[in-house]
């Protein structure tokens, strides 16, 4: 599985990993009911801390797309739907831009300028 991260981007590390590994199982380079290399081995692969790469997996535990067992490692459970992780991640920006004051018509203006 190759993951990398892009240093240069500002979001949270464990965001970014919880994105590569998300990105990973949705290209099929692991298959629901595979196993997921141990969390020691995908932060060495990402050259980040493990504690990082643990935070990543909860999230995508709390998603539904990995099931932690004792003993058996974590397994991918099912492909992400794309439409489903992108409107989580809207919801994300308008919560984030709401916090600092923007109004959504300010974040549907931003994006129409961007596209």
């Amino acid at each position: 599985m190759l993951l990398s991260l892009d240093l240069e981007d500002g979001r949270p590390l464990h965001e970014q990993a919880a994105d590569a590994i998300r990105r990973a199982i949705a290209a099929g380079e692991v298959e629901p009911g595979d196993r997921l290399p141990p969390a020691r081995d995908l932060a060495d692969a990402m050259r980040i801390n493990a504690n990082t790469v643990l935070r990543a997996l909860r999230e995508l535990r709390a998603e539904g797309l990995l099931e932690f067992r004792r003993g058996r490692g974590v397994t991918v459970l099912h492909r992400p739907d794309p439409e489903q992780g992108l409107r989580s991640r809207l919801r994300d920006l308008v919560a984030d831009s709401r916090r600092q004051g923007f109004t959504t018509e300010e974040l549907a203006r931003w994006i129409e300028e961007e596209s």
